[in-house]
């Protein structure tokens, strides 16, 4: 079966969120604590990395299990890999250097030139949807459960 957007049910929940952002010194966003609640992280405040726990959150009010983890490329192993993107896609890149352990990981939304736009959680500190270099990606993914 071809998947589409219609197969994504995930991806109108992420979108609802747009305009969740953190707060600043000494005041916690309690949404994004909710992000947390299903990772290694659970009981975070927005101070931490919380893209992972965006993504995780998302797919689990459709229904859909993900990592557990706060760790972006958690999600490199996680469903089944894509040769190429899909809208609503997890699609995660690498920070600072490939081979690191850093990352960063959202839903894929289209391409422009040799930009990749994602929805995502702390981009910019905030829900939203915000442009990366293609040559970052390190992985396309779709849920195994999601045909």
């Amino acid at each position: 079966m071809e998947r589409t957007l219609t197969n994504a049910p995930w991806l109108a929940l992420a979108r609802a969120e747009c305009g969740v952002r953190a707060c600043g010194p000494g005041e916690c966003n309690p949404r994004i604590t909710q992000y947390h609640a299903g990772t290694n992280i659970a009981g975070y405040d927005d101070k931490v990395s919380w893209c992972s726990s965006f993504v995780h959150w998302s797919l689990a009010q459709a229904g859909i299990a993900g990592t557990a983890s706060a760790l972006a490329r958690s999600w490199l192993t996680w469903g089944e890999p894509l040769a190429h993107p899909l809208e609503g896609c997890i699609t995660v890149l690498w920070r600072e250097d490939p081979a690191s352990w850093k990352g960063h990981v959202g839903f894929f939304q289209r391409l422009e030139g040799d930009t990749i736009v994602l929805l995502g959680g702390n981009q910019l500190g905030e829900v939203r949807l915000h442009a990366y270099p293609l040559s970052t990606v390190l992985a396309y993914r779709w849920p195994s459960a999601v045909r």
